[in-house]
């Protein structure tokens, strides 16, 4: 297995992480169960002049593990390009970004960090990959999708310099994530 698995692996000191590009069938296909606790949401409060984004403290907390619900897709596009962080030779995070000429967009398709990895810089230094990448494409802006009940992921984006430009109530309908809303964050690039 080339990634760690977030409930059992012990949080010990990590060796150098090295960052890259994806060079192998292994780094392509490493997979880092996406999960998160909170005691934070993100509420979304709709008005009639539009919405307003507040925090609000969850007790208790919520503990969430993504579902395996995303189809694998069947090659690489152009655009794409998967930025890997490697403990020697372990997966511990990757970014998975989709470039859309059209309107200059850098999309974060996937941002993952191992449980036992996250907190010591590497989602950032892996953000920081692909704002480079988005900058040699020629983007003007990289955009992103979270659940509103992902409180530590929206801060993190925040202290990035993401801001919320979005939303969507439905997106989630008719999946494990009922009932929760897609926030969808910005940062233009200079």
């Amino acid at each position: 297995m080339t990634s760690p698995d977030s409930r059992s692996a012990e949080r010990k000191p990590a060796k150098v992480i090295t960052y890259r590009v994806v060079k192998s069938e292994r780094d392509k296909s490493a997979v880092i169960k996406g999960e998160f606790s909170s005691d934070t949401v993100f509420e979304v409060v709709g008005s009639n002049d539009g919405f307003t984004i507040r925090p609000a403290r969850l007790d208790p907390p919520v503990h969430k593990v993504f579902p395996d619900d995303e189809p694998e897709p069947d090659e690489t596009s152009e655009g794409e390009r998967r930025f890997v962080a490697l403990d020697g030779e372990l997966v511990c995070g990757y970014v998975d970004t989709e470039y859309e000429p059209w309107n200059r967009r850098l999309i974060i398709a996937d941002i993952e960090v191992a449980g036992p990895y996250q907190g010591r810089g590497i989602g950032r230094t892996l953000m920081n990959h692909a704002i480079d990448w988005a900058r040699e494409c020629g983007a003007g802006h990289v955009w992103l999708e979270v659940t509103n009940i992902n409180a530590p992921a929206i801060r993190a984006y925040q202290r990035m310099g993401f801001t919320f430009c979005g939303l969507d109530t439905s997106l989630y309908s008719g999946t494990e994530s009922e009932g929760e809303t897609a926030l969808y964050m910005s940062r233009f690039l200079d």
